[in-house]
């Protein structure tokens, strides 16, 4: 009975979850996160506003991911410039969980019903200097669990770095940063803030790309994994679990082929310390207006995502 009292788990006290699924396959091929990568690229808005500065005008992005068992999401994305220097986008993404069987605590079936969580993102850009451009975004969050419905407003800040004759890319982001305008049963939760800092490194004599990523920076705290024999995790492992690397191929200016690492989902969803999971790969191709990129990520022995983003410039 009194077991229970020492045992940990994965953190589950936060609302809105689904905001930290990758929308950007690029980024999902990296590890599953990244805020520095400069490219013509809608989809990689969505994980730092800074970068919708580097983004052609009037493109249209639609994306679909296949996730753990049956849940799918899907969702598309446009934006806008104005002058030489503002830029604004909005994204609409939708992540359904099917169909589920209802029951009675007296085992009596009430039918079937869905799940399912929604957010809209305005985001605007502003070129604050040559190698300056800082970016925010606001987001209305819908969930609606069976006849349960939750309610938020969140923000997203992000500032990008980047000097094109070293290829070179720094960014810091805030991310989900708000709250809860109705919950669930009115049990209110904080939203997944994560603050974010980021680099992205090229190479003139070398076709590769590294990327690295520093997150949940402001959260250390009960943050250690148990071992089998009891012991925490060594503070090198803590660092791991705040880190992610990738790292791209570029085979012209056309095509790309990345390799990214996340330590964390390998420790959190891992059956055996030896696995693949926590890996991803994905690659992409970039033929005049039309761009295409699909990745592959590893997340538990059972289960694993696809990421599919389908770009169009107008």
């Amino acid at each position: 009975m009194l077991l229970p009292l020492c045992l940990s788990a994965q953190s589950g006290e936060y609302a809105f979850k689904f905001l930290k699924l990758p929308y950007s396959s690029h980024v999902a091929a990296l590890g599953g996160d990244n805020i520095s990568l400069v490219e013509d690229d809608l989809t990689l808005t969505m994980h730092n506003p800074a970068l919708l500065a580097n983004v052609s005008d009037k493109t249209i992005n639609i994306t679909y991911m296949s996730y753990m068992g049956d849940c799918n999401v899907g969702g598309a994305a446009f934006n806008k410039r104005f002058g030489e220097r503002s830029t604004i986008a909005v994204f609409a993404r939708y992540v359904d969980y099917g169909k589920f069987e209802g029951y009675t605590e007296d085992n009596i079936y009430t039918g079937t019903f869905t799940a399912k969580d929604m957010d809209f993102t305005f985001t605007y850009s502003y070129l604050l200097g040559e190698r300056w451009s800082g970016g925010v975004s606001a987001k209305l969050i819908y969930s609606k669990y069976e006849s349960m419905y939750a309610l938020g407003l969140g923000v997203d800040l992000g500032i990008n770095y980047f000097n094109a004759e070293k290829d070179f890319s720094l960014s810091i982001a805030g991310k989900n940063l708000g709250g809860q305008v109705k919950a669930f049963e009115e049990e209110y939760e904080t939203m997944p803030m994560d603050f974010q800092i980021g680099f992205t490194k090229g190479f003139n004599h070398a076709p590769i790309r590294l990327s690295a990523l520093f997150y949940n920076l402001h959260r250390w705290k009960n943050d250690d994994f148990y071992n089998a024999d009891g012991s925490k995790d060594s503070f090198g492992e803590l660092l791991l679990k705040h880190f992610i690397i990738g790292a791209d191929i570029l085979l012209g200016q056309n095509f790309y082929f990345s390799l990214g690492y996340n330590y964390r989902t390998s420790r959190e969803l891992s059956a055996t310390r030896k696995s693949l999971d926590g890996f991803s790969i994905g690659g992409g191709v970039s033929l005049s207006r039309i761009k295409f990129n699909a990745s592959y990520s590893k997340l538990h022995t059972a289960a694993h995502s696809l990421l599919f983003n389908l770009s169009y410039s107008l």
